[in-house]
């Protein structure tokens, strides 16, 4: 059968819905116009770095404060949206629901806001998560999301390039930046370096909290010898107020 064919016969005997309010969709897949329009997406002047964005332009090449001052242990970071309660419903509902059907879609997104990270990126890698929680939740949103990017751009995923070696406390509960760096402190390793040693590596994850996570793994992937460690997420926080996932 015809590939448009079969997704229109999936989308006549399942019509797609607003990934955010349920609400049918005419056509299309991803938010319906009212919640599209609540949502804040990541595109404009922003640090070359981190991809937080700037209230005015400043130029290309420029990085905020925190950059310059402590530069990361990832090369650049990018999120398709700000997480926020107009954003966070998707978010979860992949993350703790069991929504899987809401991957094709995000990993559209993904590859869209990603082309840059993407064209110089040979092996892409899902941010881990420990085998207990693993096992408690069936799957990784992380891996699921990195799958499909990986199948739509050709790319090669390597899902166990890292692990995480022990269980770690949600970021956002974290109350300093002290406190997060030192709950992910040693908690990825890379089993077999040499599935990362001189390759480019876009790390995938959902949420970008607080920039610890991502911090940690890039080091991982560094110390086993990456030349490159690019961070892309479907949402990042941008209020401290919003970090609890």
């Amino acid at each position: 059968m015809a590939p448009k064919l079969k997704t229109a016969l999936v989308d006549l005997l399942f019509p797609p819905l607003c990934v955010s309010c349920r609400e049918p969709l005419g056509a299309g897949h991803g938010f319906c116009a009212d919640c599209w329009n609540k949502i804040t997406f990541l595109d404009g002047p922003m640090c070359d770095c981190c991809g937080l964005q700037f209230a005015f332009d400043p130029g290309e090449g420029t990085q905020c404060a925190a950059c310059l001052a402590h530069p990361p242990a990832y090369d650049r970071a990018r999120a398709i949206f700000a997480y926020d309660e107009n954003s966070r419903s998707p978010i979860l509902a992949l993350k703790h629901a069991d929504r899987l059907d809401l991957v094709p879609g995000f990993a559209h997104w993904l590859e869209r806001t990603g082309a840059g990270l993407l064209n110089g990126s040979d092996l892409i890698v899902p941010v881990p998560l420990h085998r207990g929680r693993l096992w408690q939740r069936r799957y990784n949103q992380a891996a699921e999301l990195a799958r499909a990017l990986g199948r739509r751009t050709s790319k090669a995923v390597a899902v166990r390039a890292l692990e995480r070696t022990r269980p770690t406390e949600n970021q956002g509960a974290m109350a300093s930046a002290r406190g997060r760096r030192r709950n992910v402190l040693g908690a990825f390793k890379v089993p077999d370096p040499a599935q990362v040693r001189n390759r480019a590596i876009l790390l995938v994850d959902d949420v970008l909290t607080t920039g610890a996570t991502a911090e940690a793994c890039a080091r991982a992937l560094k110390r086993a010898g990456a030349a490159r460690v690019q961070i892309l997420a479907l949402a990042r926080v941008v209020k401290a107020s919003e970090a609890l996932i």
